[in-house]
């Protein structure tokens, strides 16, 4: 990926701050990382999205997309975590061509967008253990796939290689600090009472976008340059950084 490409994605993370428009409605999503162990460690799969679409279009992403209405359990309507977990199942199913048990799914963390982006997606991330088959993609709305450990996609990411999202980028960095699929899974089922909640607020430092989390002492103000606890990332040139105190 180009030099310019990259500074074009910065550039529209920065149009999301200070948008006054109506917000756009929430639209429940699913979103599933699925792993797998190799020989050089944990895997996981990313798929590029087209980059003709509208929605994050040319990013590497996780399989996953919008809940749908036959998706929420008859029994329990209101229900979006099941939901979420059914949308999970089938996304992988028809983006990867991978049949993901439904009761392999481990809930990991929920993202909620700025007010300010044109599209917004309450997602609801899940681990799974990446089930036997092949992987297929159908050119159209996903174009490539690879299996990388995260450590090696944030390192293409910060060589300007690859575009990721911010919920992305959190999550590669985490599953970067596990071996295996086996420990990744146990990890996320040890925080099942605490899963992290991420509602997201964008702001400047200069003209570098920030993306600010509770607990951030510029969070409720969106001022990036506020003095004291750290929960943000960064999106710096040359590498994202992640802090929190």
């Amino acid at each position: 990926m180009s030099n310019d490409k990259s500074g074009s994605q910065r550039h529209q993370f920065a149009d999301w701050v200070g948008r006054e428009d109506e917000p756009p409605e929430l639209v429940p999503a699913a979103t599933v990382v699925l792993l797998r162990d190799a020989p050089g460690g944990l895997e996981t799969l990313m798929m590029r999205r087209n980059s003709k679409l509208s929605f994050v279009g040319g990013m590497w992403v996780f399989p996953g997309g919008r809940v749908d209405d036959d998706d929420y359990p008859t029994a329990n309507p209101d229900d979006v975590v099941a939901a979420s977990r059914a949308a999970a199942v089938r996304e992988a199913a028809e983006e990867s061509n991978l049949d993901v048990a439904y009761n392999d799914l481990v809930p990991y963390s929920h993202w909620v967008p700025p007010t300010t982006i044109p599209k917004r997606f309450a997602t609801w991330f899940f681990l799974a253990p990446a089930p036997e088959g092949a992987v297929t993609v159908d050119g159209g709305e996903i174009k490539e796939h690879a299996w990388w450990r995260p450590a090696d996609t944030l390192a293409r990411h910060a060589a300007e290689e690859i575009d990721i999202v911010p919920p992305t980028f959190i999550t590669l960095m985490e599953l970067a600090e596990h071996l295996t699929v086996a420990d990744a899974l146990a990890a996320a089922r040890r925080r099942a009472d605490d899963i992290p909640h991420y509602a997201t607020h964008v702001a400047l430092d200069g003209k570098t976008p920030v993306s600010l989390w509770h607990g951030d002492a510029g969070y409720e103000t969106n001022d990036a340059s506020a003095e004291g606890p750290r929960h943000r990332l960064t999106l710096s040139k040359g590498g994202w950084r992640f802090e929190r105190t």
